[in-house]
């Protein structure tokens, strides 16, 4: 006799933990960056900046996943905000190169408490998020692979 196969509940994806988990985060970042006047993306983008300056759009999306359609209206925002300044390269006309103003710098300053706010809401400590990280970064570089290499297609 045939055994029956379970069906597979929402709460039994993987995928949808993640998926509400990154809501959860969404809510809580929400007032730590409204005080900033920024989106979690653009708060993503300005993370980049702050760790290297004066950066081609291209590694700004290849870091954060994102192509040049959903990049570039994000920091044409920014740069309208005074935070980032866009120089297109006068070699290339299709290269443009992004870099911070005074003002984007001295944010940096005001988003400083943020990840400790996030790891206080976490309720973990602090060598259980980096482990944590750790996992999901090494799920996502799988996943990319596997996507890469064409899992999953019929």
């Amino acid at each position: 006799m045939a055994t029956k196969q379970r069906r597979p509940k929402l709460d039994d994806h993987l995928c949808f933990a993640i998926y509400a988990a990154g809501h959860a985060f969404n809510r809580v970042y929400k007032p730590l960056l409204a005080r900033l006047g920024l989106t979690y993306p653009q708060y993503l983008a300005m993370l980049v900046l702050w760790e290297e300056e004066d950066v081609p759009l291209k590694v700004i999306g290849e870091r954060l996943g994102l192509d040049s359609g959903t990049l570039t209206p994000l920091l044409k925002r920014l740069e309208k905000l005074g935070l980032v300044t866009r120089t297109r390269n006068t070699a290339d006309e299709r290269s443009v190169r992004i870099g911070l103003t005074a003002e984007g710098r001295a944010l940096q300053d005001r988003a400083a408490d943020i990840p400790a706010a996030l790891g206080c809401a976490m309720g973990r400590p602090l060598p259980d998020i980096a482990r944590l990280r750790q996992e999901i970064a090494a799920l996502r570089d799988a996943l990319n692979a596997a996507a890469e290499a064409g899992a999953g297609e019929s």
